[in-house]
């Protein structure tokens, strides 16, 4: 055989040594690797993984706290009022001789809802904001940049209280207030990552072809700002919870007969000396929860900051 006829090495056929001769396995795309190299540094940083196994606990015991609660929420029995934590109560009972323990359980459900529901609004409306002050600037960045300084300028927690007396205790205003007051911090997040991000070869490329700002915003700015926007949100979280653990505390959060740890740690105030356990248990379930969004917060900023990312390989491989 001449040399021209030599079958080139793209002809030859698949090694059957193994019997196989079927399609080989597609490989990951570069977003599946993304994902899962981000998950496993986020399991191997030990303390994210213990904020991750924490929010599973709590997660589960939202959707499954009515099954896994022995007692209801509301089951009084005023002769076992004040009981100590023991095989009966594993936590203990109030004033009214409910379950402490079943009360926590209970009463994640409410936290994480108002969380979630809370954070949701902050998130939505105020990425929205940011990425119109910050990509398009002038007068609109100016308006909306100085009425979320307003917002800025009162604490937390007295705004959240100022709008509840305003439309009402209860918990639908509690989710509202706290959105209301978080969605300033999200607005200030987004608009600094979209004025990066405008500036960017890729962004001047797509308006030069006449792409228009919808399109760019969806498909350019909002996909490489969602790093710091995630982080925020883990974060954002933990302190709605704690937000509405104070407005339930101070009567203007969760309304009885409804549990809610705040609540708890209110109705407890009276018997603190007498009855330890009706304050430590629910105050134990505000902490955990808290403590477990922000470990996984700060373990995804770590991740998901390229900065921080590139100074902890230089670390490891020193």
């Amino acid at each position: 055989m001449s040399s021209s006829e030599t079958p080139s090495p793209d002809r030859r056929a698949p090694d059957a040594g193994d019997g196989r001769t079927g399609p080989a396995e597609p490989a990951e795309t570069p977003e599946e690797v993304s994902r899962t190299g981000t998950l496993r540094m986020l399991v191997s940083n030990k303390v994210t993984a213990a904020g991750l196994v924490i929010l599973v606990l709590v997660v589960l015991l939202a959707v499954l706290g009515r099954w896994i609660a022995p007692y209801g929420a509301n089951d009084i029995d005023v002769v076992n009022a004040l009981q100590p934590p023991s095989g009966a109560h594993l936590f203990g009972t109030d004033e009214l001789g409910r379950d402490v323990f079943s009360r926590v359980v209970l009463s994640a459900r409410i936290s994480l809802t108002v969380g979630l529901v809370a954070v949701g609004i902050a998130l939505v409306v105020g990425v929205a904001l940011g990425l119109v002050a910050g990509f398009f600037g002038g007068w609109l960045d100016t308006v909306i940049m100085r009425s979320a300084d307003v917002l800025f300028a009162f604490p937390i927690l007295l705004l959240a209280m100022a709008i509840v007396a305003v439309l009402g205790p209860g918990l639908t205003t509690a989710m509202i207030a706290i959105g209301v007051v978080y969605t300033p911090i999200f607005a200030r997040v987004t608009r600094a990552s979209t004025l990066a991000v405008r500036e960017e070869l890729y962004v001047k490329a797509s308006q030069s072809v006449g792409a228009s700002d919808g399109l760019i915003l969806r498909r350019h700015v909002l996909p490489n700002i969602m790093g710091p926007i995630t982080v925020q949100t883990s974060l954002s979280l933990a302190f709605a919870i704690l937000s509405e653990a104070a407005l339930s505390f101070l009567g203007l959060g969760v309304q009885p007969p409804e549990p809610s740890w705040g609540r708890m740690l209110y109705d407890a105030q009276a018997f603190i000396y007498d009855a330890w356990w009706m304050s430590v248990f629910p105050g134990l379930a505000i902490f955990c929860t808290v403590l477990a969004f922000n470990l996984v917060g700060d373990g995804m900023r770590d991740v998901l900051d390229p900065r921080q990312r590139t100074a902890d390989e230089i670390r490891r491989s020193a």
